[in-house]
């Protein structure tokens, strides 16, 4: 006989369990049980990651056995060490469950037996969680006992049974005596020899066989005193309040059969029943079959839909007739897509973008997949595969066997109606979005686990700041502690540092993906349980994209992009102002004028080059064609710059370095940028070619590069990497440089595919500010908010290129910002009344509506707006009277003399009769400085004079005043740091 654990309790019960699922895995697997059952708490939500970790266990056997049957190899350089020999040789089941805790505290295990059992499993938790708010879960007795078909149920014995319990426990005996079982558990507190034995009492009362369980919270007795802390951020105390609800010791683990027979002396038979039981349980995981939508449409197959729709598709790009090449490549796709049955996948996204569009609503897809001539002609995508240099079968390939990418980018404004829109095309029984799993972090860290240990605010706010700065993988500098007043020799600080390495990369809680949503054709609440998400109207499954990644289920992402709302916007306006209908596909191709203005920099509010950094780079990278933008978008990222690409492919470039490739077959990889890796497709196609890494062995690394900011790392496959490379040739110092690089995208590396279709947006943006900047910062402003800079900026900016600008005016303006014609019919900005700072929309609703000819003073307004005072000031001190010749102070007086909203003056006459009227008042008008402050304070810009200019006479004459714009600063720093030219102070 063995033994199964069944009841495991990992960290996905949040601020309970003290261990990964992944711990828990590896631990079974070296302890030798036969079978163990990740049972979270009314959740499936940590069963993935057990899952992918026992596939990676069963990887190191198989490696370390062809190490030993295969031993001689190519020699290593002495400085490469050995792989790490695993020292486990078996791989134990992994038994799918959950912990069923009930509205009336009796808890339930549930296992599923097979299929039928796992889609019941999924269902009675989302009736649970469906029911009441986000993160909770209320089910009932009655639940269970309508959703049991196929499941295991092994119920808990309580150490004193509560009222009611008993009856409820002979209701499920009567109901489900053949796949109920009582489960006996010890508490390590040196009562469980009577504990086991009222429990086995009990059995025999209910007629019940028993099982055993050591029901552990953590994989290995190290994870004690982290437990303990996570209780306390639980329960909101400190470490000095937990009393009882601390671990009494660190004996709540995961157990060997040695030690379970032990602790069940005179039980053993509860012991072996738990490995019978493991044995009938046949569902595995990886047994789930996922099922596209079908997409079939009036007897039409999906393949035949595909390609009318797509060949429907060319003719629309193509009006003067379809290339050659395109209809070959289109016929290529479809073979390569009908072949692997992608069909549906491609449909679901066509029709998802086909919705937005008939809404007007902007949309642009990106991904591994989106680059594609078929998703060209379906419309999903905008850049041309003329140049797009993605090959299709780098991510729809028979090697992969997995779903292609495709984002969607959609107005942020409206992506809303998208999703809601997916909610009632397919049914929220089909149809859900992605789980991401929070995980902590180093701020977080610090705070949660400091207020457990009792640390003081500032000592908090002290270990806080040293996230960015000195703190490492071992904690904060000790030099770096005591600079700023901590002392590193305390041990409740020491203590409390090593809780925070711990528990860094620990799930906290589940939060919803930013738009991945699930779509399937039969149910999805049988696949995965599904539950309400914070906000209304959406529900979520409990998986995040890495774990439906492993089991190869479809995500297709809703995004939201700021950008794509402006460009909407501005399109709009063209449409009106200048009668030309323009489209992503439509504008001017490579105008030289918009990439002479990039050249130059001036690119505040273009999408992906409005940075300081992009501002920096443009005149080196001095872009000329499209797919320099492709490379302009990618190359200033975290990745390359640490990965030390952007200098060796600026010299290449410019001709100061001699572009080589080690290899003809490297040199096809990376030709296209000089022989530096840019793209995470090039660092996947640099481990194929170049290590002989497999498909499959490829897209582990692509995944590990991918998840740069959880606990995943790419540095394990350097010596798999290192050594490939040496074997095909390659010298050892060229193969560090290469995994070196591919490291850095380790921190954040962009794909090619993405970065193509950003591009696109890149040129719409700048071509948009080059030839109508004025229209271009309207569509702006009324995207706000979004991008790196303020309204202030962006109208500053919007007057430097030639745009008279307006003030907002209760006669003239707008909600939004609107473009009027000038008396030469030029086009002015008009500013809103979205640029008020505390204005609401619907009040300027009112006003607008009410205004007809115009208003002409400040109770005017209120009388036919119906706006109450406190709006009508806010309008004073916006300056919004000062078309109708009412200073701001003016306006002011007049706001608020005027009577609380629904209250009229009993005397008041009509606007132009006779009524009661006050001695005229004489205010002081504001100055200049008085009146850009008030600008500032209401608007947060100004059209006056540049606040600077006010005291520029006050200035040190020894300045030179081009150092008063931040980007001349910028510069003449970077150009003294160039030729080493000592600094000249500055002064604050």
């Amino acid at each position: 006989m063995g033994f199964a654990e069944l009841s495991i309790t990992s960290n996905f019960t949040f601020l309970t369990g003290g261990s990964h699922p992944e711990e828990h895995a590896r631990r079974a697997a070296l302890l030798g049980l036969s079978a163990f059952a990740i049972a979270d708490v009314n959740s499936v939500a940590g069963v993935v990651r057990a899952w992918s970790e026992l596939k990676k266990i069963a990887e190191e056997i198989a490696d370390a056995e062809a190490a030993r049957a295969d031993p001689v190899g190519p020699p290593k350089p002495a400085h490469l060490p050995d792989p790490p020999r695993a020292p486990i040789d078996h791989v134990p089941r992994l038994l799918p469950g959950a912990c069923l805790v009930l509205r009336d505290g009796m808890a339930i295990t549930a296992l599923p037996r097979d299929r039928t059992g796992w889609a019941s499993l999924c269902r009675l938790l989302s009736t649970g969680r469906l029911r009441t708010r986000k993160g909770d879960c209320d089910l009932a007795l009655d639940d269970v006992l309508a959703r049991a078909e196929g499941l295991e149920l092994l119920l808990h014995a309580p150490d004193r049974p509560a009222p009611g319990w008993l009856a409820g426990a002979e209701r499920l005996v009567a109901a489900l005596r053949p796949q109920l079982h009582l489960l006996m558990a010890p508490a390590y507190d040196g009562q469980d020899a009577a504990r086991l034995t009222r429990a086995a009492r009990l059995a025999d009362r209910l007629g019940l066989p028993t099982v055993a369980s050591a029901r552990p919270i953590m994989h290995h007795g190290s994870r004690r005193r982290l437990t303990d802390i996570l209780t306390c951020i639980r329960e909101g105390l400190r470490i000095e309040e937990l009393g009882t609800a601390a671990q009494a010791n660190a004996e709540q683990r995961l157990r060997s059969e040695a030690e379970m027979r032990r602790i069940f002396r005179g039980h053993e038979d509860a012991v072996d029943r738990a490995d019978e039981i493991a044995a009938r349980l046949a569902f595995d995981i990886r047994s789930l079959r996922y099922e596209y939508p079908s997409e079939i449409a009036d007897g039409e197959t999906a393949a035949a839909r595909l390609k009318r729709l797509a060949q429907a598709g060319l003719h629309w790009r193509y009006p003067q007739g379809i290339p050659e090449r395109a209809q070959n490549q289109l016929d290529h796709e479809l073979r390569l897509i009908g072949k692997l049955g992608y069909e549906p996948y491609f449909l679901t996204v066509h029709d998802i973008v086909a919705f937005a569009r008939s809404r007007d609503i902007l949309c642009q897809g990106r991904g591994s997949a989106a680059n594609s001539i078929t998703c060209y002609a379906l419309g999903v995508t905008s850049v041309s595969p003329e140049i797009g240099t993605m090959v299709f079968e780098r991510f729809v390939s028979e090697a992969r066997n997995e779903p292609p990418d495709i984002d969607v980018d959609f107005e942020h404004e409206r992506r809303e109606e998208v999703i809601q829109h997916i909610y009632e095309r397919y049914g929220r029984h089909r149809a859900g979005l992605c789980a991401t799993v929070i995980h902590y972090r180093g701020k977080r860290a610090v705070r949660e686990v400091g207020r457990a240990m009792g640390l003081s605010e500032d000592v908090l706010s002290a270990l806080s700041s040293q996230i960015w700065g000195s703190w490492s993988k071992h904690g904060p500098e000790i030099d770096r502690m005591r600079e700023i007043g901590l002392d590193p020799d305390s041990p409740r600080l020491k203590q409390t540092i090593a809780l925070i390495e711990e528990i860094i990369g620990f799930p906290r809680h589940l939060s919803q993906h930013v738009g991945g949503f699930v779509i399937t054709e039969g149910r999805l609440d049988e696949l995965v349980p599904i539950e309400n998400a914070t906000m209304e109207d959406r529900t979520v499954i409990c998986w995040d994209k890495d774990d439906i990644d492993a089991l190869g289920i479809l995500k297709v992402d809703i995004l939201a992009l700021g950008m794509l709302s402006c460009i909407r916007k501005a399109f709009g306006l063209l449409r009106l102002h200048h009668q030309t209908d323009y489209n992503l596909a439509t504008l001017p191709p490579e105008d030289p004028a918009v990439y002479d203005m990039m050249c130059r920099a001036d690119t505040l509010g273009v999408f992906q080059v409005e940075s300081r950094a992009q501002m920096n780079f443009l005149p080196r990278m001095r872009p000329r064609c499209f797919y320099d933008l492709v490379i302009q978008v990618a190359i200033i990222r975290p990745g390359p710059i640490q990965g030390d690409m952007v200098h060796p492919f600026i010299r290449r470039r410019n001709g100061e370095e001699p572009v080589s490739f080690p290899s003809d077959e490297l040199g096809r990889v990376l030709g296209k940028t000089l022989g530096v890796p840019l793209f995470q497709e090039q660092a996947m196609q640099i481990a194929i070619t170049g290590a002989g890494f497999t498909p499959d062995e490829a897209d582990r690394l692509r995944r590990s590069l991918a998840t740069f900011k959880k606990h995943g790392s790419v540095s394990e496959f350097r010596t798999r990497f290192l050594r490939g490379m040496r074997a095909n040739g390659y010298d050892d110092a060229f193969a560090e440089r290469c995994f070196s690089q591919i490291e850095g995208f380790g921190s954040y590396g962009f794909p090619e595919s993405h970065a193509a279709s950003f591009a696109l947006l890149v040129y719409a943006s700048a071509w948009l500010k080059r030839h109508h900047p004025g229209i271009f910062a309207c569509a702006l402003l009324n995207s706000q908010p979004m991008g790196f800079y303020a309204p202030a900026q962006i109208v500053r900016d919007a007057r430097e290129h030639g745009v008279e600008v307006r003030p907002v005016c209760v006669n003239r303006s707008h909600w939004d910002n609107v473009m009027e014609r000038t008396e030469t019919g030029a086009l002015a900005l008009r500013l809103g009344f979205r640029q008020i700072r505390a204005m609401r929309e619907e009040e300027a609703d009112w006003l607008t509506a009410a205004r007809g000819n115009g208003y002409t003073a400040v109770e005017d307004v209120w009388r036919r707006a119906g706006l109450d005072a406190r709006t009508l000031t806010i309008l004073a001190e916006a300056d919004a009277f000062a078309a109708l010749g009412i200073p701001r102070r003016d306006a002011l007086w007049a706001a608020r003399a005027l009577a609380p909203k629904g209250e009229l003056p009993l005397f008041s006459g009509d606007l132009d009769g006779e009524g009661i009227v006050e001695p005229a008042v004489h205010l002081p008008a504001m100055n200049e400085g008085e009146a850009v402050v008030e600008d500032y304070v209401a608007l947060r810009l100004t059209l006056r004079t540049h606040p600077v200019a006010l005291i520029r006479d006050r200035l040190s004459p020894g300045i030179d005043r081009r150092w008063l714009t931040r980007s001349n600063l910028f510069q003449e720093q970077r150009d003294k740091r160039a030729k080493k030219v000592p600094e000249t102070s500055i002064s604050a």
